[in-house]
């Protein structure tokens, strides 16, 4: 059952979500992905070093849209962890699959049937009544953030899904995003206060970036061996974790009518997925 490393990987992400909201007390969300970035560029430099992958790549444009996407989608996405529960920030940031599925039929690229737009509908509705409370409760910035994140998002895994296409390798795909990310948080760093690192935030640094690194290696080795329609559904337990740490830590306690918004947007999520054949794997 090599699809249950997607449950080590749902967990993962879900303390590195836990780091995020913990070390946005103290740090802005591009000091956060500054160093979450450096820690996996260090990583993929070692990986494609060791192995000899060649860095040139004749598909700039992709990998450049890609890095973009990519690098605002992980800005918007901690943002949103630090003015949301944390498990309504993953939910909003899960709504990718739904955004994605709309760029494929839009492109061309899978045929818009009524099962589809069933599910995006059902999506599309769960998500308006998750965003519904933030409205009244000053938390539409956040609202706004984690969706954006999930609307990004659905745009890096297009170019992934046209990068792998193209015969391009993971490695140099997400090596190029790590750097982008890298270089674009330190220069939009600049033009805000720098915050020093002290014992307990560089602990919760490395434990953003350590657990993103180790949960990108399990998911990867969840969709490369397991069963893949097993493996996206396992994925949404981190929406479960997510909310299982929001209430240990912050006591954050989710109406019923939040429950129901989650499990409109985690169906319509899996069957778009199923749809769109995304590989969540390749992003980030």
């Amino acid at each position: 059952m090599q699809s249950l490393w997607m449950i080590v990987a749902s967990f993962c992400f879900a303390c590195m979500g836990m780091c995020v909201k913990l070390a946005s007390e103290t740090f802005s969300a591009t000091e956060v992905v500054f160093y979450r970035a450096v820690i996996s560029f260090a990583f993929m430099l070692a990986v494609v070093c060791f192995r000899g992958i060649p860095l040139k790549t004749p598909h700039w444009r992709f990998q450049m849209t890609r890095s973009i996407c990519g690098f605002l989608g992980l800005v918007s996405f901690f943002n949103a962890i630090s003015l949301l529960p944390l498990a309504t920030a993953v939910t909003l940031n899960y709504t990718s699959p739904l955004f994605l599925a709309v760029l494929l039929a839009c492109t061309g690229r899978i045929l818009l049937r009524l099962s589809l737009l069933a599910a995006l509908a059902l999506g599309f509705v769960g998500v308006a009544w998750l965003l519904r409370p933030t409205f009244h409760a000053d938390q539409l910035v956040g609202g706004l953030w984690g969706l954006g994140s999930g609307v990004l998002s659905a745009f890096a895994y297009y170019n992934v899904r046209e990068l792998g296409e193209l015969g391009e390798t993971e490695e140099r795909t997400v090596f190029y995003f790590s750097l982008f990310s890298t270089v674009g948080a330190a220069l939009w760093m600049l033009l805000y206060e720098f915050h020093p690192v002290d014992l307990r935030g560089g602990l919760l640094l490395l434990g953003v970036g350590g657990f993103a690194t180790v949960a990108q290696l399990a998911m990867t080795r969840a969709y490369k061996r397991g069963n893949t329609l097993v493996s996206a559904s396992l994925a949404y337990t981190t929406v479960a974790f997510a909310s299982l740490l929001g209430m240990v830590f912050w006591h954050e306690a989710l109406t019923p009518n939040a429950w129901l918004a989650i499990g409109l947007i985690v169906s319509s999520g899996l069957i778009s997925s199923w749809f769109s054949r995304a590989n969540p794997a390749d992003q980030d």
